[in-house]
């Protein structure tokens, strides 16, 4: 990792670009009058998802020309920095988990729920569907900003600062196109920035992998979807109060600067 570019990048310039980039999506969103052809809810604007890409390309283009763009698609695939291997049980088990709580929460709340219809057959399919998106997501979020971030603020504080502008950039979805209420999109804003913080917990844990962010980005929206049925039960509220409760005990565990220094590691003599 190169240092001084990563300390002479300035977030603000990479989250103005996304907020450029998306808004002819947000334009083709309000205008068509129904969303993707798929069995979830998802607003035209959801194919925003490759301006994260678009504009750390362009960024680092004007670094470092073609090369530079070549080693941020070569980073967003780093698979190998996962190490050790057992950080793939939270990057993959965790937001099921997460998931799973809440459905339980909301059968102890006495909340209507149809029996879950879960479409095996169809997981490989959403796997994919959703990884390409967070492929363009995470090497913009991570495989750009995330350094810079950290150099300028604690782990917690770029997760929480990070969170919040990816969090405010989907309220156009959420809201204005995909027409939740007001509290749905409160609650699916919170479960948002605690996400977020997730993900840097486990990119500082990982040898900073965004390929670990991706595939936790992949498994947030797979679970998401396949909460009963196709997502049409799932409550951003719940949700978003469980993860914020895995954020406190990982804030605990791991520390608010770099969420990495496990509190009860056995120190070598």
């Amino acid at each position: 990792m190169n240092t001084g570019k990563s300390l002479k990048r300035l977030p603000v310039n990479f989250f103005f670009l996304v907020f450029v980039l998306s808004i002819p999506f947000w334009l083709i969103g309000a205008l068509a009058e129904q969303g993707l052809p798929l069995p979830i809810n998802l607003p035209m604007s959801a194919l925003s998802f490759v301006c994260p890409l678009i504009a750390a390309s362009i960024l680092v283009y004007r670094e470092n020309s073609l090369a530079g763009v070549k080693q941020l698609f070569k980073k967003t695939l780093d698979y190998k920095k996962i190490k050790p291997k057992i950080w793939y049980l939270p990057i993959v088990l965790l937001m099921p988990v997460i998931m799973l709580l809440s459905y339980w929460a909301m059968r102890l709340m006495g909340r209507p729920l149809p029996e879950p219809q879960i479409p095996f057959l169809a997981l490989p399919l959403f796997f994919v569907l959703f990884f390409i998106p967070a492929v363009c997501e995470e090497a913009g979020w991570m495989g750009y900003a995330a350094d810079s971030m950290r150099y300028r603020w604690s782990a917690l504080g770029a997760g929480i600062i990070m969170g919040l502008v990816w969090a405010l950039w989907h309220v156009v979805g959420w809201y204005f196109q995909a027409h939740h209420t007001f509290r749905w999109t409160a609650g699916q804003f919170l479960s948002t920035v605690a996400l977020r913080i997730i993900i840097f917990w486990l990119y500082n844990n990982t040898g900073r992998s965004v390929f670990a962010a991706v595939l936790f980005h992949d498994m947030m929206n797979v679970s998401e979807f396949l909460f009963p049925n196709y997502g049409s039960h799932y409550n951003p509220v719940i949700t978003g109060a469980i993860s914020t409760i895995v954020v406190a005990v990982v804030t605990f565990l791991w520390g608010p600067k770099t969420l990495a220094r496990f509190r009860y590691s056995h120190s070598v003599a």
